[in-house]
């Protein structure tokens, strides 16, 4: 029986060399070319399939990088100890769209007030429309629900901060008064002013780096 499948299946090697030799040139050609078509149909999908992969990636975190969430690295200690000199921060760019702008206690990145190209990282402390005043390390919050005033309990400092500053600001309807939480090496709103909401980019929202400080932004409470 083996002898029987040797002998055929040479039989079939000697007729299909046979029919070869027998088909125009051009046909036998074509016949030993096709392996590397089919190699280069392959490698073509491939590049396809990878240009694809590569466009709709791009589709999807472009808008969301630009229009929805975008990373920061904290640079300076003004935000000590909550947030160091070399976090990498994520933004909710897309929030404050949607609702009426930023919250007490948030913190905010925004353009600086006197070189747009800059960009702060603060936590807002006063709202639109309010009164704030700083006095003998003390903020106090001057609002329609609250026209005798509250001082705010800012837990959130270490023991060692001095909210520096004697004076009232009111604010305008569109702005934010900010502070560092590092009041003692902080340039804020005490020194060059409120900011304007049309210059606040986003609320910091998550912190993934450092790995042993990784955590989802507390929101305060006053």
């Amino acid at each position: 029986m083996d002898d029987d499948v040797a002998i055929s299946y040479g039989m079939k090697e000697e007729n299909t060399t046979n029919s070869q030799e027998n088909l125009p040139v051009e046909q036998v050609e074509n016949q030993i070319s096709e392996p590397t078509s089919g190699i280069k149909g392959e490698i073509g999908g491939f590049i396809w399939e990878t240009i694809k992969v590569v466009v709709i990636s791009l589709a999807i975190i472009l808008p969301i990088r630009y229009y929805l969430v975008q990373p920061f690295f904290v640079k300076g200690a003004s935000m000590e100890p909550n947030f160091e000199d070399g976090d990498y921060i994520l933004i909710d760019e897309i929030s404050y769209r949607f609702n009426n702008g930023p919250s007490r206690g948030d913190v905010v990145i925004f353009r600086y007030p006197q070189d747009p190209s800059q960009f702060f990282i603060k936590r807002v402390i006063g709202l639109p429309g309010e009164t704030v005043q700083i006095k003998d390390n003390k903020v106090t919050i001057f609002n329609k629900k609250d026209p005798s005033g509250f001082v705010l309990d800012e837990y959130y400092l270490s023991s060692d901060q001095y909210t520096a500053g004697d004076f009232i600001v009111k604010l305008d309807e569109n702005d934010y008064y900010v502070l560092g939480d590092n009041r003692n090496k902080s340039s804020d709103s005490r020194i060059w002013g409120p900011v304007n909401k049309t210059l606040i980019t986003g609320k910091a929202f998550l912190r993934p780096w450092p790995v042993s400080r990784a955590e989802r932004i507390p929101s305060i409470s006053y």
